[in-house]
């Protein structure tokens, strides 16, 4: 059994060998939270109050949203920090809920797993989507596209 200080003794400082890491992570977690919500209501903004609002969005809408390099990135961005901030929350909760380490790894490792292929293909999506593809019907299309 684990000996327990005195509530009376004086704070030692134990060495920890993880540096600046955590302190580091708390920081980002402030900021992404931050930059998230101008990226989520700027998000939110454009694709439910703009326009036609909710109506609107359909392939067309999407298409032409991402056929400009500006909303790419936005949507880079907001897809990237979101996934880094909540892959960073999730693993700071598994670091105090696990308490084996064979069960703390195997949760880490999925959860970097998951991390990496929701990373991969939204990022695969946003630069590989095609917004006039050949053979889809004239009316689901964006105005730009030649059917």
């Amino acid at each position: 059994m684990a000996k327990v200080d005195s509530p009376r003794s004086p704070y030692v400082r134990r060495k920890t060998t993880r540096g600046n890491y955590e302190l580091y992570s708390w920081v980002f977690m402030r900021a992404s939270g931050v930059v998230l919500l101008v990226l989520i209501f700027g998000h939110l903004f454009v694709n439910l109050l703009v326009g036609d609002g909710v109506h609107a969005i359909d392939f067309g809408f999407v298409a032409g949203k991402w056929a400009s390099p500006l909303w790419q990135v936005w949507d880079l961005l907001m897809l990237w920090l979101a996934m880094i901030h909540g892959t960073n929350g999730v693993r700071t909760i598994i670091n105090d809920y696990a308490t084996k380490d064979a069960t703390r790894g195997i949760l880490k490792g999925l959860l970097y797993l998951a991390f990496a292929v929701v990373v991969v293909l939204g990022t695969l999506v946003i630069f590989t989507f095609d917004p006039c593809p050949p053979g889809a019907p004239a009316e689901l299309l964006a105005s730009f596209c030649t059917a």
